[in-house]
């Protein structure tokens, strides 16, 4: 083990807890697909290849970001933001709907999808900090500080909001988080928060109004899921999947489970291997292993903020604490749909559920806190063997 760690740098326990999930993702997955067969064709080992796949490019990912020096994350973060923009107009439109939804794109040659907002989001996280940074001390100045750092955020959010809405009002939060942790003004952030409100509203009266816009494809979907949540008993047919979803979390309440590979409503839960990933789980699984995961996600949001808080450059610290939220909203939110607690979203659970694009941001984003701390070790290092130094000569006088 300590051979392996002579190569993979940073945080121990980072490590170990990605490269367990991704491991038992190549499980669940084979196990959670038999849904996907059903309406897509091919055979379990087809998608556990390509998933199998994705996790070899995800670890790739990761162990090259680690070695980079985290500075350049920070001088590329326009750029990766004005791509995000590119990307995301792209899908718009130039891309087919899937559901109603722009949101993959084809990779050419290969065959394979990338999904616009997961790139999005992480380059808005590093965007912003780095305004943070940038506009320290005039971030109560609207022309100067708060202005300049709120409208990428906007024009993220925005774009993203039309076909995905969870994924726009999680980045929003995360945002919102990472301005009060950088001491904008609370009253600034309280009118980000009504003017957000307030231009979604007007959307949504203008789609209502002119429905032959088709301003927001997915609205009919927002409004049936939020509603059928909110009196489910009336709605059967509609909660079927989310019903599913619960009868299966209690199938799965012994202890142990029913053990992998044995599971019977992953049949019936559409998604079973992403945004439903959380349910199937706890029936092949069981209480104890539900636990576990939770405790799992946890100790990596603890050792991403301690990596940021223990930095003392404010880039890498707002950096960090980013990238914890978003990926433990992300792990909340499957959580909390496949209890019945949140209306059903497309959420799905980080380095666990299939996805490709999602699994190499994940992994992006924590090569890029391993990288920072990396960079800390290295510091660490340095300044013991100067301590070293000065030790004997301070001895002989």
């Amino acid at each position: 083990m300590d051979k392996i760690f002579e190569y993979l740098k940073g945080d121990r326990v980072i490590w170990v807890i990605t490269l367990l999930l991704m491991t038992f993702s190549l499980v669940t997955v084979y196990s959670f697909v038999p849904i996907l067969v059903k309406v897509e064709g091919g055979t379990p080992f087809k998608y556990l290849f390509k998933h199998l796949i994705y996790v070899g490019i995800g670890l790739g990912v990761m162990y090259w970001m680690h070695r980079k020096d985290p500075k350049y994350v920070s001088k590329l973060s326009k750029f990766a933001f004005y791509l995000a923009v590119a990307i995301l107009l792209f899908t718009m439109f130039f891309t087919d709907d899937v559901n109603n939804a722009k949101r993959w794109v084809k990779v050419p040659f290969v065959g394979l999808t990338f999904q616009a907002s997961d790139f999005a989001r992480l380059a808005l996280i590093v965007y912003v900090s780095r305004l943070l940074v940038k506009k320290k001390g005039k971030l109560s100045d609207w022309k100067e500080g708060f202005l300049p750092v709120v409208i990428p955020i906007v024009i993220i959010c925005g774009l993203i909001v039309k076909d995905n809405f969870s994924t726009a009002a999680i980045l929003f939060a995360v945002s919102l988080a990472m301005l009060f942790l950088g001491r904008v003004p609370f009253s600034r952030i309280a009118a980000l928060i009504g003017g957000g409100v307030l231009a979604l509203a007007m959307i949504v009266l203008v789609h209502k109004a002119a429905p032959q816009l088709n301003l927001l494809p997915r609205y009919t979907t927002w409004e049936n899921r939020f509603f059928n949540h909110v009196d489910d008993k009336e709605n059967v047919i509609e909660n079927a999947q989310v019903a599913n979803a619960q009868l299966a979390i209690y199938e799965g309440g012994p202890l142990l489970g029913r053990g992998p590979g044995k599971g019977k409503l992953k049949g019936y839960i559409p998604e079973a291997y992403a945004d439903f990933y959380y349910a199937s789980f706890v029936e092949e699984f069981g209480l104890i292993s539900a636990v576990v995961l939770v405790l799992l996600y946890l100790i990596l949001l603890y050792r991403i903020m301690r990596i940021g808080l223990n930095s003392n450059n404010i880039f890498h610290t707002y950096v960090c604490i980013g990238i914890g939220m978003l990926v433990m909203s992300q792990a909340l939110v499957n959580m909390m749909v496949c209890t019945g607690i949140f209306p059903v979203t497309g959420q799905n659970m980080p380095l666990l559920a299939m996805g490709g694009s999602a699994m190499m941001m994940t992994s992006l984003s924590l090569g890029i806190v391993q990288s920072i701390a990396r960079q800390q070790e290295k510091a660490k290092v340095k300044k013991e063997k100067t301590e070293n130094k000065i030790e004997p000569i301070l001895a002989t006088e």
